[in-house]
């Protein structure tokens, strides 16, 4: 039986929420085989990250390379990397084996809002990984930090998508929410916009919601789907997942990525 794969590059979650874990519940609920690099290991619950410990680079380039020479990936998403060593890494790595269906979530702070990326580490995730990427999926702080500007309106959203997509030359998914709209995200690519509404879910627990998207987006361009249409099941994908009110943990919690999940197991 033959399957299509994604690889996560991301860091560890030891709640399940986001990250690597985050990343495998939702590439196999879009049926796809998960594959993973780990870049970090993160101490973190609902409330909030409490330490990180980097892979070194030579770890990471060794699990990419295992990885990469055996199961084939048909698509990539890469989450939080922290330093510019291990972004050289995937980098090189990508460039190397001409990687395509690169998704990039440009984790910069985590949703409990502590930091989880170098200040210099941002430089070099422009200069070297962003150019490399089918799309990235800013949130709107992230958004600001790569257009350099503030974002306050849907406009200010359509001006920063297409700023970052000429700078970078990707396609550009900037995600509302942050009390910018109901969560309406914009996609930007060759010159066009596109939003894609989606109506707020009353629901807390919101922990991994960009790991989620931005891997749903990667497993379903792994099967085949033109990008606007992976964004807009990936979409309808989260929804489900928020609206499945799963409640666990004293602080921001997860979401059920296993909600559409039936079998006898």
């Amino acid at each position: 039986m033959k399957m299509k794969t994604a690889l996560t590059i991301a860091g560890s979650d030891s709640c399940g929420g986001a990250g690597i874990q985050a990343d495998i519940k939702t590439m196999t609920a879009n049926g796809v085989y998960a594959m993973s690099a780990i870049t970090a290991l993160t101490a973190q619950n609902t409330t909030g990250v409490t330490g990180i410990m980097e892979a070194t680079p030579a770890f990471l380039q060794e699990q990419l390379t295992d990885v990469i020479e055996d199961i084939w990936p048909d698509a990539v998403k890469i989450g939080m990397v922290s330093s510019c060593s291990l972004i050289e890494v995937i980098a090189d790595t990508i460039e190397k084996y001409q990687l395509k269906n690169v998704v990039v979530d440009t984790v910069m702070v985590a949703t409990s809002g502590a930091k989880l990326i170098s200040d210099d580490a941002i430089t070099t995730l422009k200069e070297r990984l962003i150019p490399l990427a089918t799309v990235i999926t800013p949130n709107i702080p992230e958004a600001e930090v790569l257009a350099d500007m503030k974002i306050t309106s849907p406009e200010d959203m359509v001006t920063a998508a297409k700023k970052i997509s000429e700078s970078y030359g990707c396609a550009v998914l900037c995600k509302g929410g942050h009390n910018m709209n109901d969560a309406n995200d914009l996609l930007y690519r060759n010159g066009e916009t596109k939003w894609f509404y989606g109506k707020r879910i009353d629901n807390p627990n919101t922990h991994g919601t960009g790991c989620t998207l931005s891997s749903a987006i990667a497993s379903n361009l792994a099967k085949g789907m033109e990008l606007d249409e992976a964004v807009e099941c990936a979409k309808r994908y989260i929804s489900g997942a928020l609206a499945a009110m799963l409640d666990l943990g004293k602080g921001s919690g997860p979401m059920n990525h296993a909600f559409a999940v039936e079998g006898n197991y």
